[in-house]
């Protein structure tokens, strides 16, 4: 009796019309032979018809395996499911449609900036670090509150990592952490309810 042993991967992206084989959803480790043939393997076919996810689980990946060679023995670690995430042709955005979504997010940044600053009287305290300084009162220290607003702007390009598309190293900056957080829950929640119709079973191969 041969043994394999196999890791399902936990999320997977496919095209619409591509054949799914047991390689493109879990790493299979045996004989090479055998391992082989078991990668090879179709699960299914992704249609138009099918949904955005589908989901396989370990007990119908077994099952394909097994009818490869019912005598093969599997032994399993880690994930017990596979999320495929079925991607549809996306429609190009426009230029101006990409103008107008950047400029309402620019002014509704600034809006949320400024408006933070007014709550917590940024501009008294400009004043006030402006008179401790140079000895006079100026209603609009641009000295201070020019520095501190390219500082905002420096702050926030390192906070997050990201300088258009350029990274300055490989730690992962908040928003990418909070993304995989979201991701996270996205996947169990998709997984607790796997009996939605959602779920593609193998037999409709």
């Amino acid at each position: 009796m041969a043994v394999i042993y196999t890791r399902m991967r936990n999320r997977v992206h496919v095209n619409v019309n591509q054949k799914v084989r047991i390689k493109d959803i879990a790493k299979i480790i045996g004989p090479e032979e055998l391992v082989s043939s078991i990668e090879g393997a179709l699960l299914l076919t992704v249609n138009s018809e099918d949904k955005n996810i589908i989901i396989i689980d370990l007990a119908q990946l077994i099952m394909a395996i097994q009818a490869i060679d019912p005598h093969i023995e599997v032994e399993t670690f880690g994930p017990s499911q596979t999320i495929i995430e079925v991607i549809y042709p996306k429609k190009k955005m426009s230029f101006v449609t990409f103008s107008v979504i950047w400029l309402l997010m620019f002014i509704g940044g600034g809006i949320t900036i400024m408006n933070f600053h007014v709550d917590v009287s940024m501009g008294e305290v400009h004043q006030k670090l402006f008179t401790l300084i140079t000895g006079r009162v100026d209603e609009k220290p641009l000295l201070i509150q020019i520095p501190y607003s390219f500082g905002i702007g420096i702050g926030m390009i390192l906070f997050f990592n990201h300088f258009f598309k350029k990274r300055f190293n490989e730690e992962p900056s908040p928003l990418e952490v909070e993304m995989f957080n979201y991701q996270q829950d996205l996947d169990r929640y998709v997984i607790m309810n796997e009996n939605n119709e959602s779920v593609r079973h193998l037999d409709d191969r």
